[in-house]
Parts: C-alpha cells; structure tokens; sequence
C-alpha cells in the first residue's frame, strides 16, 4: 500500500446497533438476505429480478460471465420507464407524489406519477419527431430541475443512451463527450439557479459546438432563468414549443436486458475520460435493491430525499431510477445548501417530512463547521434513516451527523461504491447491522468484497486493495468504444478480480474502513478527478511550462487539489499569475477542478531518471517530514518548493 495511511488509521471502538423498535418495523431484520445470497448469489438476484422489477419477457439464464464481461438476466426483456412509472400508474398509485421539487429561488412544483407519465411520453414523441431512435446516443447538460428526469426517463422510454454531463462542467468536457459517444443530440437549459443568480448553461454548449461535437443535429433548450440566449436558427429548439404539440401517447419498447441504458463519464489515470456502460435489466435490479433495502424504504409512508446531482452517478441511481422503480416519493433540489441561510436542507427535512437523508461527508464536514445550531432551529423529528455517499466518513463528522441530524436515533448507513459499480456495493442495512463510526462496515448481500496485499494474496486482517471476487447485477459492461481499456483498467492488476482502485482496512471484527484512492485519481468532495487531467490543463496555460498535481488531505473536501507549477522563463512567478492558472484550469474542466493552491515552483523533485515524486509534494501540501529525499536528482529542490507552499495563497 502506498504511504502510512493504513497504519495511522484511526480504530474506531464505539458500536451502535439498531434499536429494538427500528429493527422490528425494519424491511430486513435478520440475516436472511445474507444467507440465502451466500447459499446461491445467481438465484438470489434472479429473485430480485422478478420481485422487483416487471418484465415484458423472462429471461432464461442468470449470467453469463467471460471474465470480464458479464450479461445478466439473458433474453429477457423490459422497459426501465414502464417499470419507474406506467406499472405504479396501472396500479392505482397515478396520484401519488413521485417528486417534491424545490428551486433554489423558492418556487416549487409537486409531480404525480400520473403527470412524471405524460411529460416522459410526450418528451419521447419528441425525441422520435427528431429522428432518435433505439442505440443513439444523446447528451444531457442540465440544472436539477425536473426536466432532467423526464429527459432521461423519455430515452429509456425509446430505447435512446443517455449520457448526463454534469451543469458545472466546461465546453471542453463536453465536446470530449459528445465526441466519445457520437451525440446526435444535447439537451440543456439556458441556466440554472446557483446561489441567487442564473448559472449560464447553452452558452457553455454554444462554445463547445463551436469546437467540436460534429455529430450533435440539435439542442433542445428548457427556458429555466428567462435569460437571452443565442438559438441557431435550425438546429436550437425551445423544450416548450415541442411539448407544446407533442402527444401523451408514447408505448414503451420493451429493450433486452443488456440494451445499454446510459453512458456515464469517469475520470481516469489519462486524460482521457471514460465512457463508462450501463445496461438495462441488471442495472435497474441491483439499484431498486439496494434503494429499497439499504434505506429500509416504506414507500405509502416516506418521504426519501438524496442531496446530490442528477450529473453524478448517485443521482442516476439515487434520485432517479431506484427511488421511482420502487414507487417512492422523493425531494429535489436545485441549489446549494447556504442559500438563501444556511438551514435550508434543514427547512426542507421539516417542510417535507423528510424520512431519509443521503449526501456527502464534504456536506456534513461542511454543516460541523456552520454550527449545530443550523439545524437547531428545524424540527428534524420525521428523519428514521440517514445516508453518506461519495467517500469514506470520518468517525468525528459520523458523530456530528448521528447527534445533530439524527438525534442519536437515526441508523446511519455509510455507502461505498463507484461510477463503474452502478450502485450500492458496501453498506450497513439499516435493520440487522450493527454500526461503527467511519465504517462501511460489510458487502450488502449478493456482493463479494476481498481485500488482497500487494501480490493479490487475501488480508483476513489489517490493510489492503479493495477487490470484487464474483460479477454483480449492476456492473458496468465495459468502457465504450474500447473493451481492451475495460480490461486493462479494471481486471489487470489482480488476476480474475476486480480492482475498485481504492484501499481499505479490515479491523478484528471484520468490518471495512474504506481509505480512499491509491492510484493518481483524487476525490474531491465525491467527485473523482484525475492528477492527468488538472496537469493537462494547467499546462495548456502560456506561461506553464511544466505541472505536477496531488491531492493533499483536507477537512471539508476529503482531498483538495495542490498543483505544483514551472513557469516558462519569460514569467515573473507572482499570485497574481498564480490565481490566473487556478482560474485557466477551472475554465478548463470547470470549478470542482480548479486547485486550491496552485504552487510556483523553480523546480519538481525528480528522481535521476526524471520522474516527479508526488509522494513529497503530498507530504510539503500536509506539513509532513520528508523522510529520504536521497534519490532526488537535485535534494535542495524542497526546501524551495516548501517555502514556496508557505508563501502561496490559498482558496477560501
């Protein structure tokens, strides 16, 4: 494992079990689920399948797996829209409450079943009147606001791929998106709400189709700001002139269970992002699941509210597909959480009666820092189930969130699992598992999780690399367009395992302690971001000549980006050049890559063969001691680069 962090980990003691009531009222109260998926794992899921979901055909093989590429619930078919919305419709449940939406401005918008069924259908018509069709592609560049779902439930409705782009990326992110998946289409908005004013999104798009993107015909636009925005006669159109005269009358094509469903872009240790593939059948089993079980979901009586983006896989699986193939009701937000005070997640817990609450440590580390009192002054009574997603908690902010949010009565379930997994892979079930502070704490049943030391030999105790021993339903299906990429990044390093990429703990009892990345991909705030990527666009500045980029520990965000950079010999290394690099990487990638210091530097610590040890610049960014430096080309370099960091300004 690379560097101490194992070692210094902290060994968390504390154990918290659910409560005899919570437990006897609990979906899963034993461990039934565990046993009959260990006694069987293909049966178990086949189960699930059928339980959870409808099918138009059954299917008639479990899996097929050619390591590594699996396909699951063979030859059966169904449509992922009918099952989120048409079967709760036919079922009498047309005016249950399927979204409570919120703008970030105040303004608000309560949607049935029934009324999530006619914009989908009528968004479908539209995207056939268009001439898409089963296997296209489209992007989706979007706000939180409800046409997104409706966007992405009318493909499936049709048979088109979607590929969400984040609202905070830049142009260039999306031509290298657009590009990879032969968009024939985006669908955006001329902005969204972000702190009290409009977030400008089609002019993003404007710009990227100015670069590149050939293949994109046109650009559906939701007016969601009024603001004037460019619209290229032909190929620009208003979302509301076509739903204007499009019909509710929209039947859903029943798709194979391997029909890919969306693609959804990842950082990766190049450049290049990738295309990670999710299908059909496997992919809605495994979400609707792991939503139903993992957050003990009663759907006649709950209120279920996940506090992330649409653009992020969480999202895909979390907001929209698990909570609407279950029949739940749920929150959506559109904007930050400081605006307008401070208590506005907290105002709308108590406004909506909130049952279940998931987001990011960043978030809660963020609330600890706001003060208890935020919370204090709501009512948070409703909540029963809190959730943590996008990196490991630490047992300080787990307590905060377990005394505050929770008022000590709320099980916690800490959630690991990636783009690339498609859902829950790791994470208590709320009714049957006894928790500590900052652990995962086990595989959710149907899921094999081993933990392997350098050589790929098990770790029964103690650290090592987080692997997948067997295929699971909601599995990406590969990288697309490049399946040797899929195996080369996923399955090489250990041989019929899968490599999650990240390091974990196995303490005596068991339990796993996630700790985070060790490759060059950093987490920032839940977001991975690649060292390759920031290197590239700060290079990509005239006055860098070279860059090297790490991820350095950080109280709110889990790891901020540090990046280290060579000027070209004609530049005077001022913060003011500095604060412009920052900003030409955020332009670059958009704001979550921007680095919160950017550190000029006459040299990088290189060994004699040229290659940058990150590990030094990591222990300058945290104040650590050095240790050897004796394999440095040139040992002086970092006493320099320490006394750079010292004087160079920071992000607030």
């Amino acid at each position: 494992m690379a560097d101490a962090t194992i070692e210094d980990y902290y060994v968390e003691d504390r154990t918290f079990a659910p409560s005899p009531d919570f437990a006897a009222a609990a979906l899963a109260s034993n461990r039934s689920l565990y046993d009959e998926a260990e006694a069987d794992y293909e049966a178990f899921w086949a189960r699930q399948a059928r339980e959870l979901l409808s099918w138009d055909r059954d299917f008639h093989s479990v899996l097929e797996w050619d390591l590594p590429f699996a396909r699951w619930f063979i030859g059966g078919a169904l449509n992922v829209s009918y099952n989120c919305l048409d079967r709760h419709v036919e079922a009498g449940q047309g005016n249950k409450i399927a979204f409570h939406w919120e703008g970030e401005p105040g303004d608000t918008l309560t949607i049935t079943y029934a009324d999530l069924l006619t914009e989908v259908s009528k968004f479908a018509n539209v995207l056939k009147g268009l001439g898409l069709g089963a296997g296209d592609r489209v992007a989706i560049y979007m706000p939180m606001i409800p046409e997104l779902p409706v966007a992405m439930l009318a493909c499936t409705r049709i048979g088109v791929a979607h590929s969400v782009i984040f609202g905070g990326f830049s142009p260039d992110a999306i031509v290298d998106r657009c590009e990879d998946a032969e968009a024939r289409l985006i669908i955006t908005a001329d902005a969204g709400y972000r702190r009290g004013a409009p977030s400008m999104l089609k002019p993003n798009v404007d710009t990227a189709l100015s670069q590149g993107a050939a293949s994109v015909e046109h650009v559906v636009v939701v007016n969601r700001c009024d603001t004037d925005v460019d619209m290229a006669e032909g190929r620009d159109l208003w979302w509301h002139d076509l739903m204007a005269d499009a019909s509710a009358d929209c039947p859903p094509e029943p798709m194979d269970s391997e029909a890919l469903l969306y693609l959804l872009y990842t950082s990766g240790t190049t450049a290049k992002p990738k295309g990670i593939m999710h299908t059909t059948g496997g992919y809605l089993t495994q979400v609707a699941f792991t939503h139903k079980y993992v957050f003990d979901l009663k759907p006649d009586t709950d209120v279920y509210w996940c506090a992330a983006d649409i653009g992020w896989v969480t999202g895909h699986s979390y907001i929209v597909y698990g909570p609407l193939a279950n029949g739940a009701t749920s929150v959506i937000y559109e904007g930050t959480p400081d605006t307008p005070g401070r208590d506005r997640l907290w105002d709308i817990v108590e406004r909506y009666g909130v049952t279940q609450l998931y987001t990011a440590p960043t978030a809660i580390r963020t609330f600890m820092k706001w003060g208890a009192q935020e919370p204090a002054k709501h009512d948070l009574s409703s909540l029963r189930v809190l959730g943590t997603v996008g990196e490991p908690i630490n047992p300080e902010a787990w307590m905060w969130y377990h005394t505050n949010i929770g008022g000590e009565g709320c099980p916690i379930v800490d959630t690991w699992w990636q783009t690339e997994t498609g859902s829950h892979m790791i994470s208590p079930l709320p009714g049957v598992t006894t928790t500590k502070p900052g652990s995962a704490t086990h595989p959710i049943p149907g899921v094999f999780a081993e933990l392997v030391d350098d050589d790929g030999r098990p770790v029964e105790r103690g650290g090592g690399y987080l692997t997948i021993t067997r295929p699971w339903p909601s599995m990406l299906r590969g990288i697309w367009g490049d399946p040797e990429r899929y195996r080369e990044t996923y399955w090489s390093r250990f041989e019929g395992r899968y490599f999650a990429g990240d390091g974990a703990k196995v303490d005596d009892d068991g339990y796993l302690w996630l700790l985070g990345r060790v490759d060059d991909v950093m987490n920032i705030s839940g977001h991975r971001i690649s060292t390759t990527e920031v290197e590239s666009a700060l290079v990509d500045h005239a006055a860098v000549a070279e860059a090297a980029v790490v991820g350095a520990a950080d109280d709110t965000t889990g790891q901020a980006i540090i990046g280290y950079v060579i000027l070209r010999g004609s530049h005077d290394a001022t913060d003011e050049l500095g604060e412009e690099v920052r900003q030409h990487v955020a332009t670059k990638l958009g704001p979550i890559a921007r680095p919160k210091t950017v550190v000029l530097v006459p040299d990088l610590p290189k060994t004699r063969s040229g290659k940058i040890m990150r590990r030094l610049l990591r222990d300058v960014a945290e104040g650590r001691s050095l240790g050897d430096t004796t394999t440095l080309a040139d040992q002086s370099v970092v006493d320099e680069i320490r006394t750079r960091a010292a004087e160079s300004p920071q992000e607030d």
